[in-house]
This record gives C-alpha cells, structure tokens and sequence, in this order.
C-alpha cells in the first residue's frame, strides 16, 4: 500500500494561522485489528470550526493537541474490514481528520448510499453545514411567512442553505456576502431577494435600504462590523441564531473602539430580542426531520449549493487559512482521493 499522509497541528496559531503551524507527516498505513477497519479518505471537509479547535482557550470541545492530527469530518471508503457491519468498498461518514488513512472501530461512522447525490454533499448540503442552516433556523431563528431573514456569509455552506430555507417558508432573505461574483450568486442562482457586499464603503446605508421593513431574523455567522451594520435593524421581537464568528476567530485582544455592550443590551431589552448560540448537535434528535426535507428539496430545485474544491492534502492548510479570510466560494472542500 502506497505511504499515508497526515497534517499535524505543528504550534498553535496566534492570531491568523500561518503554514508554520501544520505539519506534513508521512506514516506508514495502519493495520486493522479485531472489530476495525482502515479507511482511506475522498474528501475532507474544511470548516471555521476548527481554527477554534487550533485553540487551547475555553471553549465547547477539546482542542487538538500539538502534533495531533486536525480534526475534520470526511467521506472515506472502507478499503480492508475486520468489522462485520462494514465491507470493503463501503462509503463512509467519518471524523477521520487530515489524514489519508485512518482506523475506527466502527462506532460513528454511518454509511453513505452514494445512488442518493453526490458522495461530497455527506459533508456539505447533507451534512453538518446543511443541518447547521435547517435546525438553526428553523428551531431558533422560527422565520414567519412575510419576515425579513437577513444571512451573513450567504454564500458559503451554512448561509446559502439559510437563505434558501427562508424562502421555502415564505420570508424574504437578503444576504451579506464579500464581492460582487458572490451577491450576483446569492440573488441570481440562490434566489434571495438581495445581496449586500459587506466591503462596500457605504455597506450599513445599502443594508438598510435593502431591509425597508427591518430585521426580523439574523443568522450571524460573521460578527464584528457586519453585526454592528444589522443592529439598528432588528424590529421588536427579533430572532438572532448564532452560529459563527468568523470576523472574531484571529482575534488576540478585544475589538478597539468605544465599548458596543450598552448598545447591544439596550436593544436587547427594549426590542425583546433573541439572542441564542448554538452547535448544531445540540439539535440531534431533528436529524430525521432534516435528512426528510432536505433531499427533497434538492431534487425538486428549491435548495442549490456550490462546491469549493482543493486538490490533494498537501493543500488542507493553504485552503484553510483561505477560508477564514473568506476566499472560498461555497462550501470548502479538500479531494483527497479519486
């Protein structure tokens, strides 16, 4: 069997992770034993998360160790089993991480029919970011037919399926998104009803024309100024699900400037918002609702997505750091094998 790879955390970022902090390892591929099997990964997905995981600091999960493999979840093909619930040739959801090979003992792991869709949407569309968009909406955001959902990062995994949903249930969506290729994507091939290119200089003034009767969701993927630009917008009894920070990740010190808490609180109280973050396990038990609607609504047209495709392993860490400064378009993915 030809040599497996791995990337390794190497050090631990401070502020914006540089290629110093992974390493390329080459290892020999493991043997599985009694109960195992080895996997060998197609696709890697790559996701804001993890620079969090890169992190020591307090937070939902454990972070991964120095000269630990990154974490990530992928598709990968059972290619030897001692395991009597999986054979050789099997398609797999896995957190295999960066690396080509990896063992498991089964636990976790769920098979992928890949007659369905494309095996790549297990870890897109189909998968976390999908199911990210469908329960953090849905369950917190509640959008009402007639509302106003706003999105920010709208072109990515988790945002385009947001804004779609929000149509589906008859509110209006307008994304916030970095360019003007990706607002003509949002509006043109998505079907929100507007777009605003948050590097614009006049960015919060287009945000508000674009919301004429406010804000009644906001799904915060961003922070920072995109948040400060959506804050005067919120109309009583806004819903406000956060799933992400992206603008926040890098960060070592606190934003400078005045201090927006009082601000924020004051809107908080006097409009009766929402405010709730969330991890998309937190809504478990919805998958069955989530794996019911969603696949359908790909095959009847309603949901599109886009793909963000690297080549080879070797290009995780380029791609990853890409990503945080928002040069993807679509959900980021790594093709590890054919």
């Amino acid at each position: 069997m030809a040599q497996a790879k791995r990337v390794v955390l190497a050090s631990r970022p401070v502020g914006e992770p540089k290629p110093s902090d992974f390493r390329i390892e080459d290892y020999a591929p493991p043997t599985p034993g009694d109960g195992e099997v080895l996997l060998r990964t197609i696709w890697l997905s790559l996701d804001p998360y993890m620079r969090g995981r890169m992190s020591d600091g307090p937070s939902y999960a454990t972070p991964v160790p120095v000269g630990g493999v990154m974490e990530g979840g992928t598709v990968s093909e059972v290619i030897a089993s001692n395991n009597p619930g999986f054979a050789k040739g099997d398609i797999v959801l896995s957190r295999a991480g960066w690396q080509t090979h990896a063992l498991s003992d089964g636990k976790g792991l769920g098979k992928i029919d890949p007659t369905l869709a494309p095996v790549s949407t297990a870890v897109g569309v189909l998968g976390m970011p999908g199911m990210t968009a469908y329960t953090g909406l849905l369950d917190i955001g509640k959008p009402r037919a007639g509302e106003t959902v706003v999105v920010a990062a709208a072109s990515g995994a988790v945002g385009s399926a947001v804004g779609q949903i929000a149509k589906i249930k008859g509110a209006r969506a307008v994304g916030i998104a970095g360019g003007a290729d990706k607002c003509s994507y949002v509006t043109g091939e998505l079907g929100f009803d507007a777009c605003v290119d948050y590097r614009a200089g006049d960015f919060p003034e287009r945000l508000n024309a674009a919301c004429p009767k406010g804000a009644d969701v906001y799904f915060e993927n961003v922070g920072g100024p995109v948040f400060d630009a959506v804050l005067p917008l919120f109309n009583p009894f806004a819903r406000i699900p956060v799933c992400g920070l992206i603008a926040q990740y890098n960060a070592t010190e606190l934003s400078p400037g005045p201090n927006r808490l009082p601000l924020l609180m004051r809107n908080v109280l006097t409009k009766r918002l929402t405010i709730r973050g969330f991890i998309v396990t937190d809504f478990a038990a919805r998958f069955p609702d989530f794996i019911r609607d969603m696949p359908q609504w790909i095959k009847d047209g309603r949901i599109k997505y886009r793909e963000d495709i690297a080549e080879g392993l070797e290009n995780a860490p380029q791609a990853f750091m890409g990503l945080l400064r928002g040069k993807n378009f679509g959900k980021q993915l790594v093709r590890i094998a054919e």
